[in-house]
């Protein structure tokens, strides 16, 4: 069975490098982690993943981004990975 996943979603490179680099740090024995720096590329790649059977366990997703929310993202990912654990990230 494949290691379930950690979605990393921030349109910061710098950030996500680094919120990457410590999850795989932290749990890259047990997990699979991605990442993208694109909210709508992330929701295209769910139904892929979903239709291979993989299982998403945490999204970690940052607030403002400019193709929408990260508020909004999570509300669209939840639909396909009802089960998922979410992480928002904000600046405030």
């Amino acid at each position: 069975m494949e290691r379930p996943i950690i979605f990393s979603i921030d349109d910061d490179q710098q950030v996500l490098r680094a919120i990457s680099r410590d999850l795989k740090t932290m749990y890259g024995k047990e997990y699979k982690i991605l990442s993208t720096t694109s909210a709508n590329e992330a929701l295209e790649s769910l139904t892929d993943l979903k239709n291979s059977s993989d299982v998403v366990a945490m999204f970690v997703c940052d607030q403002r981004m400019p193709e929408m929310e990260g508020v909004d993202f999570l509300e669209k990912a939840i639909k396909i990975f009802p089960k998922a654990k979410r992480i928002l990230l904000t600046a405030y």
